[in-house]
């Protein structure tokens, strides 16, 4: 049976709590969970024209909470206790896994991927070439593309309700420099390179200072732009002062395309970060 044909029994269990005392609606719950584990199911899919939320895999994960117990797991000498069991077999499944590195069952982490010691969140997408580097975050539902970079200390937020809210999108090919922060459903397009300690949110001001008048965007930063964090001036009633923001510099240049390297990305704007 495909995935998808368990998806009126989720929504009926949204609606109705107590048919979670039914074999066969949490049998769905764990179905879905597992398609969610394996990549069969994502909670956004790519479309046409930008990316599709799947409010009912969502509904299932926050019903995988409901139909769990706290239970004590052990890897080794250290021990945790949660309502959601650890991913492994990471062997099997051709992920590279440094110690410390956690992910939480129901993320999909695709053959190929390197998580040095990070945590990958449940209902998370991790396509195939990415790494995870040292104490990098992926949150809860968020979608990160094929051969991205996510450095070191990186904090990509997750999202859960309310169910119809974008989680953060990583396309493929992206570059987020050391100590960034995307939350709220912010949207990083294909191949850009965002410089170290860039903040995106969803209503973050992204500024295109590349040509010869500014261009605005909200929450989205186009594909192969090249980032570096900004500031703007906002007045309040005690008096204007600067905010964050993002500036988009240029274009990422064929002559970076085949370097895994954020510096050099930004030498070609005689910036370093």
């Amino acid at each position: 049976m495909r995935p998808e044909a368990l998806f009126p029994l989720i929504d009926q269990c949204w609606q109705n709590r107590l048919l979670l005392e039914q074999k066969a609606y949490i049998q769905a719950v764990e179905s879905i969970m597992e398609a969610l584990d394996k990549g069969l199911v994502r909670v956004a899919e790519p479309e046409a024209q930008g990316w599709k939320v799947n409010e009912t895999a969502k509904k299932a994960v926050i019903l995988y909470f409901l139909i769990r117990e706290m239970e004590t797991t052990l890897a080794g000498p250290l021990e945790f206790h949660d309502k959601i069991p650890l991913k492994g077999n990471y062997k099997k499944l051709g992920i590279r896994v440094v110690p410390h590195a956690l992910a939480r069952y129901g993320a999909y982490v695709a053959p190929g991927v390197i998580l040095m010691p990070s945590y990958v969140n449940i209902g998370a997408y991790v396509d195939s070439g990415t790494m995870v580097d040292t104490w990098a975050t992926v949150g809860s539902c968020a979608q990160i593309g094929k051969n991205v970079h996510l450095s070191g200390g990186v904090g990509v937020g997750g999202v859960l309700e309310p169910l119809q809210a974008a989680p953060v999108i990583i396309e493929d090919g992206a570059f987020i420099g050391s100590r960034c922060i995307i939350v709220e459903g912010a949207y990083v397009k294909k191949e850009a390179v965002l410089g170290a300690n860039v903040v995106l949110t969803g209503s973050t001001r992204i500024i295109d200072v590349s040509g010869p008048e500014p261009i605005e965007y909200r929450g989205m930063i186009p594909e192969r732009s090249v980032v570096i964090p900004g500031s703007v001036p906002k007045t309040f009633p005690a008096g204007t002062y600067q905010v964050p923001c993002a500036l988009i510099i240029g274009k990422r240049k064929p002559s970076t395309d085949l370097k895994i390297s954020l510096n050099e990305a930004l030498r070609d704007f005689d910036i370093n970060v």
